[in-house]
Order: C-alpha cells, then sequence, then structure tokens
C-alpha cells in the first residue's frame, strides 16, 4: 500500500543518517588528538626560561626530561632483523666442540728430566767450509787465530788467503788443487814443519809466499810467477833448499830467509831481484860472482838496492870485487 511505502523509505533513510554520522565522528576525533598534542608540546617549551637558558652538562637533567626518551620515538622498524641462514654451520666433528657444561682442565706440567737436553753431534772444525770457519769477503779468506789446524777447503774463486796464528803443521799438495786464481797465501805464525814439494808449484797466479814464525826445514818448489817470499824465522839449513832454487823465478823481488840456518848465500839470484834479508844466519864466506859477473865489469844492478847480511860471523871487507856492479853496499860487518 502507499502507507507502506511510505514506511519503509523513513527507515532508510534513518539508518542511512545513522551511518553517515558514525563517519564523520571518526575523523573529528583524530583532528582533536592532533590538536591536542601541539598544544603539549607547546606547553613543555613555554615552560623553558629561554632569556636565562643556559645548557651545561650541570643541569642537562634539569632542563630537558630524558626518562621517557624512548616512548616519545619508536625505533623498531630500525632493529636488526636476524634472518635465517646467518647462523654458523654446524661442525663436522661434534666431538671437537667444548661441552659448556665441563670446565677445562689444567694442563698438567712435565717432570723434570734429569738427563739434559740433547745436543747435536759437534762437526770438526777441518771438514766445514772455510767460509763456515773463516770469514769471507769477495775473493779473500781470513781464517787467522781460528784454531786450525789444517787448510780449509777453500772457495775455487780464492785470491787471497790469510791463515795467520793457527796451528796448521803440514802443507799437502792436494790443499790448494784447483786454486788457478790464488795470489797471495800467508800462513805466517803457524807449526808448519813440512810442505809437499808441489804444494805451490802447480799455482800459476800465486806472486806472495808468506811464510815467516814456523817450524820448516825446507822450502818446497816455488812456481815462476813468485814476486815476494818470505819465510823468516824458520829452521832452513842451505841443505834445506834445491840447488838453483831460485834461477827461474824471472819475476822474484823480494827474498827474505832472515833468521834460518843457512850456510852460504844461495846462488844464482835472478836479475829481477830488488831485496835480499839474510840477516840472523850461519854465512861465513861467499863467491865473488855472487852479485855481479867478475868478467863483465860494465854489468850494474840497479834494482838490487837492498841486502842485508848482518847478523852473520862473514866479513864483508875480504871480498872487495863482489860488490862493483851493485847501487850500494850491503848491510854487514867490514871488519
Amino acid at each position: 500500500t502507499l502507507a507502506g511505502c511510505r514506511m519503509r523509505t523513513l527507515a532508510w533513510l534513518g539508518i542511512a543518517s545513522l551511518c553517515l554520522g558514525a563517519a564523520w565522528a571518526v575523523p573529528a576525533q583524530e583532528e582533536g588528538r592532533k590538536v591536542e598534542k601541539p598544544k603539549a608540546d607547546l606547553a613543555l617549551y613555554e615552560n623553558l626560561d629561554l632569556d636565562n637558558y643556559d645548557l651545561t652538562l650541570d643541569n642537562y637533567g634539569e632542563i630537558l626530561d630524558l626518562s621517557n626518551y624512548e616512548e616519545l620515538y619508536d625505533y623498531s622498524d630500525l632493529a636488526p632483523k636476524i634472518e635465517v641462514g646467518t647462523l654458523a654451520p654446524r661442525p663436522k666433528n661434534p666431538a671437537a666442540v667444548p661441552n659448556p657444561g665441563t670446565t677445562a682442565e689444567t694442563p698438567k706440567l712435565q717432570p723434570p728430566t734429569t738427563a739434559g737436553p740433547v745436543r747435536p753431534a759437534p762437526v770438526p772444525p777441518q771438514g766445514l767450509p772455510s767460509c763456515l770457519l773463516c770469514l769471507c769477503i769477495g775473493t779473500s779468506v781470513y781464517c787467522d787465530d781460528a784454531d786450525l789446524e789444517h787448510i780449509p777447503l777453500l772457495p775455487p774463486e780464492t785470491t787471497y788467503l790469510y791463515a795467520r796464528f793457527n796451528r796448521i803443521g803440514t802443507i799437502r799438495a792436494s790443499d790448494f788443487t784447483g786454486l788457478k786464481k790464488l795470489k797471495r797465501i800467508d800462513l805466517t805464525s803457524n807449526f808448519i814443519s813440512w810442505a809437499d814439494v808441489d804444494a805451490f808449484r802447480l799455482l800459476p797466479s800465486l806472486q806472495e809466499l808468506i811464510l815467516p814464525e814456523n817450524r820448516l826445514t825446507a822450502l818446497p818448489e816455488l812456481p815462476r810467477s813468485i814476486v815476494r817470499l818470505d819465510a823468516r824465522l824458520n829452521r832452513i839449513p842451505s841443505t834445506g833448499l834445491q840447488p838453483e832454487a831460485f834461477r827461474d823465478l824471472k819475476q822474484l823481488q823480494f827474498l827474505h830467509l832472515s833468521d834460518n840456518q843457512l850456510d852460504y848465500i844461495p846462488v844464482p839470484l835472478p836479475e829481477s831481484l830488488r831485496s835480499l834479508h839474510l840477516q840472523n844466519n850461519n854465512i861465513q864466506t861467499m863467491h865473488e860472482d855472487t852479485f855481479c859477473n867478475s868478467q863483465d865489469h860494465s854489468q850494474i844492478r840497479r834494482a838490487l838496492e837492498d841486502i842485508r847480511l848482518d847478523g852473520n860471523p862473514i866479513n864483508l871487507s875480504l871480498f872487495p870485487n863482489a860488490y862493483f856492479c851493485l847501487p850500494r853496499l850491503p848491510t854487514g860487518r867490514f871488519f
């Protein structure tokens, strides 16, 4: 009927008005809250005395209230998230993982042993290379005062050898085998009483052989390259020199054999000789041809300027014709 239709229309209108009223009420409440929050913030700053505002470490807590600091801000979105797969992998050997319920045992100290530490067997010095026993600098080997009893094994490039103040007693031919560049051998103040005949002869570059203060009773054969021979303070008699030992040594300039047991001057002497030291021996006489050729009075030996015969029983004045070719007279006794 017409009356019924009107009633249904009014009912729908009532329901619609209720829904619209409820929808308008929610935004109003939100706006009210927003208005209240600024008012509260303004009330907080109104309480501050900005004219006498002085923030220091002493009044920091009185001016700013940090008791609800964490409540004002939400940091939940900044907290780190633990993702699956970031944990440490399970160990393959479970026994290797310590049990948190057990305590570690105190390590036990080993009792001291009465037997001392085991030391390696000492290597005999003569069996070591020279650069372990001595000091090697470039091609020079320094073995001074190293308590040596034999010549050590030398590097093949050795040029100069110094083995002074040791206890070397013998020089063997094999000590210098293959050392083609060896120029100087200094064995001063050892106990050398014997040297093989070929100990030095096969050294093609040897220029200086220094053997003073030893116990030699004979000289070995020398290479033709020798320039200086120093065998002072030994026990060499004239019979310990080979016949005409120095005749073919065309480069010999210094021959020092003082303080030995020589009975005569070793002849012939090479023309290259500059210095001859024979003092403190047992030389009693000489030949007129010892220094000069008695058949050639024009001969002049300008190189031989230093001859020492002092300390011998010879009277040099008995041989006036023996010095005519020399630039100066020998040093010795003339009465």
